[in-house]
């Protein structure tokens, strides 16, 4: 998951995808033209983000961007239904009503499947930094307000 970006940023780089379809490389390479995205690599992960969003699809010929606009979907919904860990987070955080980032880690460890821990040397701290980016997409989406160190499912007063 790419680092947290505003609704702007992920309304420029799905602006930066062709209306037809285009290859991943020049998908990328027109994030990176478009956006202040760092580099290719950056550019896949925010790809890859925005069709979970639903913000753009693949096709057989390549990532075309979806005739939909950015302010006017709930971003929110599409995170927590399509990227991995969002809805056990967000289920964690409702239950608890308030967690630090270790806290909700400790949460998620359970769900991190044992692909994912053999992928990483050190899969407990690239999913800790994976937790807190989770956290602050929530924050992003108005699902989650961050309050100091801790996280609390928004709508709580």
């Amino acid at each position: 998951m790419p680092p947290v970006r505003d609704p702007a940023f992920l309304a420029a780089a799905q602006r930066a995808v062709p209306l037809v379809p285009g290859t991943v490389e020049d998908c990328c390479l027109r994030i990176v033209d478009e956006t202040d995205a760092p580099s290719r690599d950056a550019a896949r992960e925010y790809l890859t983000f925005l069709e979970a969003l639903e913000l753009v699809e693949e096709t057989s010929r390549g990532f075309e961007r979806r005739r939909v606009d950015v302010e006017a979907v709930d971003l929110g919904d599409a995170f927590e239904r399509r990227v991995f860990g969002a809805h056990e987070l967000l289920d964690a955080l409702r239950e608890a009503e308030s967690l630090t980032v270790e806290e909700a880690f400790d949460e998620l460890r359970e769900h991190v499947p044992r692909w994912e821990r053999d992928r990483h040397t050190d899969w407990e701290a690239e999913w800790r930094e994976r937790t807190e980016r989770l956290l602050n997409w929530c924050v992003t989406f108005d699902l989650a307000v961050r309050d100091g160190d801790r996280y609390r499912p928004a709508g709580l007063s």
